[in-house]
């Protein structure tokens, strides 16, 4: 039984969401932070400073800890200059690595590694259904950078530890993430589907990707994994669902592709791009989906 795990990204969207689900089940967190400001003490919730940009951190982090949860990683929802590109790779790679180097060099109890990792691996398609088995990578920037993230994931295993990479799809949070950058448009009466609005959105809900993770855990499973909900849908529809919900009628004809590539550059493939991904591994071993389509999940979110 886990008794106590170590995050990192903990005050994140996806780690603020765990942390509550773990101590709902009794077991402690220890998370690294990169802000003294952010370090908490209590008896089951308690931070350590980190840099893995200056390669420092605390040890005392891992003391009684059996599993580690990797969560760090700069948002990719901010231009993707030259220079922006590398942060979001060196902040995904530098905090793994800073933990292996730890870890060869202290006494700990660690025996499960996840991470967290994205289905932006997969490459853009429009009618094929992805699932773990699948080994093409998709020649973007977000391919490349996932393939380094899990890559970097894969060297506990060489320590002896199990490894899971949690593959994730579009977070769907009341007020953080996508979700309201895609509600905003509709409430005020701009709401249209992006590009030609046939592109995926393979979705999950906030507590149900925090609950992956803590049924990952608690069965001590290892691989990969797609976190998405079993019912992805194509933008249009979600957009129309979401007018629907709020009863703001949509009225504006698509928003061109080449305008929204104009408008945000090499990211607009986050928008513009989409996969199909399949949910039936994580589902076959039993994790009890809570939001399983999105009209559940928006009637919870709006």
């Amino acid at each position: 039984m886990i008794k106590k795990v170590l995050i990192t990204g903990a005050t994140g969207l996806i780690g603020t969401e765990l942390v509550r689900q773990c101590h709902r089940e009794g077991i402690s967190v220890n998370y690294l932070t990169t802000s003294k400001e952010k370090i908490e003490n209590s008896e089951n919730y308690k931070g350590f400073y980190w840099n893995p940009k200056k390669g420092k951190i605390d040890v005392s982090a891992f003391d009684g800890v059996t599993a580690v949860i990797n969560l760090a990683g700069a948002t990719i929802s901010k231009r993707w200059t030259k220079k922006y590109k590398k942060v979001i790779l060196d902040s995904r790679i530098a905090p793994i690595n800073l933990l292996r180097d730890t870890l060869q060099n202290i006494d700990h109890t660690i025996v499960h590694f996840i991470s967290a990792s994205g289905i932006s691996i997969y490459p853009n398609s429009e009618t094929k259904l992805y699932s773990e088995e699948d080994e093409e990578v998709d020649d973007t920037f977000l391919g490349e950078v996932v393939l380094a993230w899990e890559a970097a994931a894969a060297q506990f295993k060489n320590m002896g530890m199990e490894v899971s990479k949690v593959r994730t799809g579009v977070v769907l949070a009341k007020d953080d993430g996508a979700f309201p950058q895609l509600v905003k448009p509709v409430k005020f009466g701009v709401g249209a589907p992006l590009g030609n609005g046939e592109q995926w959105l393979s979705w999950i809900h906030l507590e149900d990707i925090a609950g992956i993770y803590l049924f990952l855990l608690k069965n001590q499973l290892e691989g990969k994994y797609n976190a998405v909900a079993p019912n992805p849908v194509q933008n249009k529809k979600m957009t129309k669902m979401i007018a629907s919900k709020l009863e703001n009628p949509l009225w504006l004809p698509n928003i061109p592709a080449f305008a929204i590539k104009l408008f945000l550059g090499e990211m607009s493939v986050l928008v513009l791009e989409g996969q199909l991904v399949s949910s039936k591994k994580i589902e076959q071993l039993g994790y009890p989906f809570k939001y399983y389509n999105l009209d559940n999940a928006l009637q919870d979110l709006l």
